[in-house]
């Protein structure tokens, strides 16, 4: 018999926020991933640096492939050093592709390859942030998508930011794979309208362009 002012102890489900739809969110790193980084505003060097070369790796891959290799990535491709990367040459190349732990296609190596050597004739004149943020649209026209099945593959920001970087000798930079960059590093909000995401990442989109148009004002 229960004693007099016990009650029992109600176990209460902890409710999950509303998320994009993604196939294979479900992955516990990948939701991480989607709750923390994607659509979050990046200005370090080094991390779009490496976003960039991911990027182009996953072509015709899904990002969750990458995703569960990345810390792979970085060790082989040293931290993801511009100034090394630049350096390899054929041994570099046979190590990478018989490396199992990063996605090994000969063209993407290479493409990696050219496009460290790219960064680092862009960083004589600019930083890569500079670069790919001055294409980046004010958050005026805030994106409220319903379905993920009307958001665009690419579009005319993303066109040309890919011509920009192709000439300057970049890989890998299609137009869809710099929209896909773009939506994950912030400079477009993308997060369905729904999801729990759309909110923080606009605000934060908000006030690192600020930030950064505040910055500019101070160096002209």
């Amino acid at each position: 018999m229960m004693s007099r002012g016990l009650r029992p102890r109600l176990r209460v489900r902890r409710m999950e926020p509303t998320r994009c739809t993604w196939p294979g969110l479900s992955d516990p790193a990948y939701t991480l991933y989607h709750d923390t980084e994607w659509g979050v505003p990046q200005g370090d060097e080094v991390a779009l640096f490496e976003k960039l070369i991911l990027e182009g790796f996953q072509s015709g891959l899904s990002w969750l492939t990458i995703l569960r290799k990345r810390d792979h990535f970085r060790a082989a491709f040293d931290g993801f050093d511009a100034e090394k990367i630049a350096g390899y040459g054929d041994h570099d190349v046979a190590r990478l592709m018989a490396d199992a732990g990063i996605v090994r296609n000969r063209l993407k190596i290479e493409g990696a390859i050219l496009s460290a050597q790219a960064y680092l004739s862009l960083r004589d004149e600019q930083t890569l942030a500079d670069f790919l943020w001055g294409f980046a649209e004010r958050p005026d026209g805030e994106t409220r998508w319903a379905s993920h099945g009307v958001v665009p593959a690419q579009t005319a920001v993303s066109i040309s930011m890919s011509k920009a970087l192709k000439a300057r000798g970049f890989r890998f930079v299609g137009p869809t794979t710099m929209y896909a960059l773009m939506q994950s590093v912030g400079m477009v909000n993308d997060h369905l309208a729904s999801c729990h995401r759309h909110g923080p990442c606009g605000k934060l989109q908000a006030k690192f362009l600020a930030a950064r148009g505040k910055a500019a004002g101070t160096r002209s």
